[in-house]
């Protein structure tokens, strides 16, 4: 038995899958999401988590939150975790890893900004660019224009800070808990007890009278291992152009926004989904100035609103300072926001097909993501705008 499937688990556990396979599977994933119940966001499940926290410690009053483990949000993020943290133990490449603290501290500056951009933005790199580009919603691709603009500030000054301040983050970093070198490890067996736990819990819910809630977790779970296991990015999407000049992950993540804004339009159009669902009202200053800040804040961080999930489930200290100041940011920033009477304000709801018509709007997406397409290949092979 061993033998013969040992060709598939190599395939699944030994290498990296194909970055372009998990973008058609990202996309694909999301689209039954929206199909589901709604599309897949980051930062609202990440806000519960600090709202939560924050009740907790008496500066917020909700009575009508939701316990994370009930709020639909939450449980697909808790998914992304676990599902991350599935896949590198099955991989054997689960490990603590402790980095210096300049970089411990970019990673709590980097989330912290991430959470007031989001809010900003109404959503994070997945929620208000992706599903909502996705969601013909004019925003997203106002949180685009923010972002691509945010990563460059964010590379600019990592550069700056390699050349005149070096020792900010310099330092030995530490790992704990990994496999050993020779491959003897525990980690596969209990990654297959942590899979078999997560596809039993949907059972557990559902004896509970929480059905919904269980699905969502499996999503989340699908969603974690394809990122964890092809390490696919939308921070390396936005940022490495602009570094080294590798478009794979532009071109990937141009793919994806191409075959879920498909799937979201035929779910649209048929009236099987409101047309208004995830138009947001922040294009105009919210979309931009929340996706800049979103975009100086993951590349600081080394990880999105997804990525520093999946992430920090493979181990990633730093990214587990990035999750908690996001969360933390995120609730007091929409609770300053709304006290000020600005959420919501920042910005219209713009649905593109209401504005242009059905022919238009797709069309607007499909040539606005065939130019990054087309620029991530060109930058590839002149480095015009690669630092490095």
């Amino acid at each position: 038995m061993r033998g013969a499937f040992a060709e598939q688990w190599a395939a699944l556990f030994g290498r990296p899958w194909p970055v372009w396979g998990a973008a058609v599977l990202v996309a694909t994933v999301n689209v039954f999401l929206f199909a589901f119940d709604r599309p897949w966001t980051a930062s609202d499940g990440v806000r519960n988590w600090g709202d939560w926290v924050l009740i907790g410690v008496g500066v917020l009053k909700r009575p009508d939150l939701i316990a994370p483990w009930f709020y639909s949000g939450s449980l697909v993020n808790l998914g992304v975790l676990l599902g991350g943290l599935a896949a590198a133990l099955l991989a054997r490449e689960f490990a603590v890893r402790v980095p210096p603290r300049g970089e411990l501290a970019k990673g709590a500056l980097g989330g912290a900004l991430m959470g007031a951009g989001a809010m900003l933005a109404l959503g994070c790199n997945i929620g208000g660019f992706f599903s909502a580009t996705s969601a013909l919603s004019l925003a997203g691709l106002g949180m685009m224009v923010g972002l691509l603009a945010g990563a460059y500030l964010g590379l600019r000054y990592l550069l700056w800070e390699m050349e005149h301040r070096p020792a900010w983050s310099s330092g030995g970093a530490r790992m704990f808990m990994a496999a050993r070198a020779d491959g003897a490890s525990l980690q596969p067996g209990l990654g297959v007890l942590l899979l078999l736990a997560l596809f039993a819990a949907p059972f557990v819910y559902a004896r509970w009278g929480y059905v919904p809630q269980g699905i969502f977790l499996l999503f989340g779970v699908a969603f974690g291992m394809v990122f964890q296991r092809s390490r696919f990015c939308l921070v390396r999407a936005f940022r490495e152009p602009f570094m080294t000049g590798d478009g794979e992950h532009t071109r990937a993540a141009a793919l994806a926004v191409l075959i879920s804004t498909l799937g979201f339009a035929i779910l649209k159009f048929t009236d099987l989904k409101d047309k208004g669902e995830w138009v947001f009202a922040s294009a105009g200053a919210g979309a931009l100035l929340g996706g800049l800040l979103f975009g100086v804040g993951m590349t600081l961080a080394g990880g999105c609103g997804a990525g520093s999930i999946w992430r920090a489930g493979e181990g990633q200290v730093k990214l587990w300072a990035a999750v908690a100041c996001f969360a933390l940011a995120a609730s007091l920033v929409r609770l300053g926001l709304a006290q000020a009477g600005l959420l919501g304000k920042l910005g219209v709801a713009v649905f593109l097909p209401a504005a242009v018509g059905w022919g238009a709007a797709i069309l607007l997406v499909v040539v606005v993501m065939a130019v990054w397409w087309a620029f991530a290949t060109w930058n590839e092979a002149s480095r015009r705008f690669s630092a490095l």
